[in-house]
């Protein structure tokens, strides 16, 4: 289920977490070559990403 990104945070192993509006969090790991998220990297690339949606998984398996 789609939410939109209100922050970001980092887990106690320095990996992004994005913060998300219905209160979940979801890994926004750069970690080339199975995920490239370069913009994750600085703080001008997180910023350009608040106000974005991605997928909540928790969300999606509350509603099964």
């Amino acid at each position: 289920m789609k939410r939109a990104v209100i922050g970001f945070v980092q887990d106690e192993e320095g990996h992004w977490v994005a913060k998300l509006k219905c209160g979940h969090g979801q890994h926004v790991r750069h970690d080339p070559p199975w995920t490239v998220r370069e913009w994750v990297t600085t703080e001008e690339g997180r910023v350009s990403r608040v106000g974005t949606e991605i997928d909540c998984k928790r969300c999606d398996e509350e509603r099964m």
